[in-house]
């Protein structure tokens, strides 16, 4: 068992706002910590999700100046829910055009899950701008995590809860059970979008903890999540995440310079370590830190505790 910590109190954000980033799209983002301290973005899972005021706590606020944003789509950002003109590429030059306007040379970069993509996304384009990187459940968004997620792999575990998810589509389109998703979730009934994507959302929810967890899957049912959460998604997955198979690791070479801890959990159903562990193979300065009583969520206490001293430790702060 791990000496878990719990995350900082949760600070009210010292600067926010909209940035337009054309296309249509304007991303709400806040600041939080101290002004001027060592710089660090947070990147939300998803795709599709957003931003948290818990999400603030991963950081002594004492020591970082850390911008969140919500990405295309996602939280307070607008449109909401919107799946055109977005996409992995599109929101790494976002991120560029946040770092400029907070005018950080470099910051920490810092993702879960999907989080952990796109950050390994943005690292290997722009190295340069990466003091460090701090992974969580990592997601390299290959064929074989796509289908251990919706086609066969996690069904195994979470038997029941698949079948609630497979079930609201007829046998005869549940070979491809993403593509009969996105049918629903963009369908032109408002009915029809919304069992979609509260039955895409509680999957995605019942995979995330290694304990049930009744407060995160009824968030996930609420529409103002499910909905952006499950379209973004779908697309993501319908279009293998915007990266040719196996980019992430064919170009970990790129990230020798960057000094990285993952922080895995050994139990994790959404995105299992072997992951982590080809990742950490290919990028042999990562410090892969597995937590043995967790599985996905950045809320789980080993996690948090994870983490939390990764960002810490970053900051040359003593455990």
């Amino acid at each position: 068992m791990s000496d878990y910590r719990e995350l900082y109190p949760i600070t009210e954000p010292f600067d926010s706002g909209m940035l337009d980033v054309g296309e249509g799209h304007s991303l709400y983002w806040e600041r939080v910590g101290t002004k001027g301290a060592k710089p660090a973005v947070m990147l939300h899972g998803g795709p599709g999700g957003g931003i948290s005021p818990t999400h603030r706590g991963q950081w002594d606020p004492e020591l970082y100046d850390v911008l969140l944003f919500d990405q295309r789509g996602c939280g307070k950002s607008l449109p909401f829910a919107e799946i055109e003109n977005n996409d992995t590429w599109r929101i790494v030059e976002d991120m560029e055009r946040l770092r400029e306007m907070c005018g950080f040379d470099k910051w920490q970069v810092f993702g879960g899950s999907w989080g952990s993509t796109l950050a390994l996304a943005y690292a290997q384009k722009y190295p340069e701008r990466c003091s460090e990187l701090v992974l969580r459940g990592v997601f390299l968004g290959r064929k074989k995590e796509q289908d251990w997620l919706y086609s066969r792999g996690a069904s195994e575990v979470m038997a029941e809860q698949w079948d609630n998810f497979s079930g609201l589509i007829p046998e005869a389109e549940r070979g491809n059970l993403v593509q009969a998703y996105y049918d629903r979730l963009t369908s032109d009934d408002e009915a029809t979008r919304l069992a979609a994507a509260k039955e895409w959302s509680l999957w995605e929810g019942s995979v995330a903890t290694l304990l049930p967890n009744k407060e995160l899957l009824d968030s996930f049912a609420d529409p103002a999540k499910a909905v952006p959460f499950a379209r973004i998604c779908a697309k993501f997955f319908l279009k293998e995440f915007f990266l040719e198979e196996g980019r992430l690791l064919k170009n970990a070479d790129r990230l020798k310079d960057i000094p990285g801890i993952i922080v895995q959990g050994r139990h994790d159903i959404c995105t299992p370590p072997v992951s982590a562990w080809e990742l950490k193979k290919a990028w042999p300065d990562a410090d892969l830190r597995i937590v043995h009583d967790a599985g996905h969520s950045a809320f789980e206490p080993g996690i948090i505790d994870g983490l939390v001293r990764a960002t810490d430790g970053l900051a040359g702060k003593q455990a």
